[in-house]
């Protein structure tokens, strides 16, 4: 059987071909919460340390015969983040001061994937990095619900032109952005950018939005 793959089995979640409103539906991640300059900051390669431990835990649990429940085959879905700084409102556009970034940073799970899943991993896993502080992390089932997104290619602190073009079209199609403490800034990173040129990476940048 082939490995199931989201980002071809669900192009509309990850390949916007244009600005599109969507309705995204549940779904099951791990998450790690944090604040500070992401590019600088010491905890938020941590969380990329947990995330992807846990992550690869579950995946590589065919290789010892352990398997959870229900496991099939997948290729782990890209990096996703959201994003917010202690005003409100904060739409993507990055300030002077990256500091003052506060983020939640997730993977996406496949359905098989439950607490008790999330929690043998998270043994396993402190079995051989006793060190990472695996208490960060968390379960998650997120229904993001209706937003509207847009697919950005370029350096991320260039974003600033695609956000407005993702303006134009919400309100063109008669809808408002809907940003509050439980529905945030949304970016899905297709790209490494440790291997991908600036001007090449893409990232899907996602707004909830409300009808007008």
């Amino acid at each position: 059987m082939d490995k199931i793959d989201y980002k071809k089995t669900e192009k509309y979640l990850y390949f916007p071909k244009s600005p599109a409103i969507v309705q995204v539906p549940e779904m099951v991640f791990f998450a790690v919460d944090g604040q500070g300059d992401p590019n600088t900051s010491p905890s938020y390669a941590q969380a990329m340390e947990i995330l992807y431990g846990l992550s690869f835990t579950v995946k590589m649990s065919k290789m010892s015969g352990e398997t959870p429940e229900r496991y099939f085959d997948y290729v782990v879905p890209p990096l996703e983040g959201l994003w917010w700084t202690d005003e409100p409102g904060f739409d993507g556009t990055a300030p002077a001061d990256k500091s003052r970034f506060r983020w939640t940073s997730l993977i996406r799970q496949p359905d098989f994937v439950t607490e008790e899943v999330f929690s043998w991993a998270s043994e396993l896993l402190a079995r051989k990095k006793p060190e990472l502080p695996l208490e960060r992390a968390r379960f998650q089932r997120w229904e993001e619900g209706l937003c509207a997104h847009v697919l950005h290619v370029g350096p991320y602190d260039s974003e600033g032109a695609t956000i407005d073009r993702l303006y134009t079209f919400t309100e063109a199609a008669g809808y408002a952005a809907d940003f509050s403490e439980t529905r945030r800034h949304h970016e899905i990173y297709l790209g490494d950018p440790r291997r991908t040129a600036p001007e090449r990476l893409k990232t899907v940048i996602r707004h909830p939005v409300k009808k007008m």
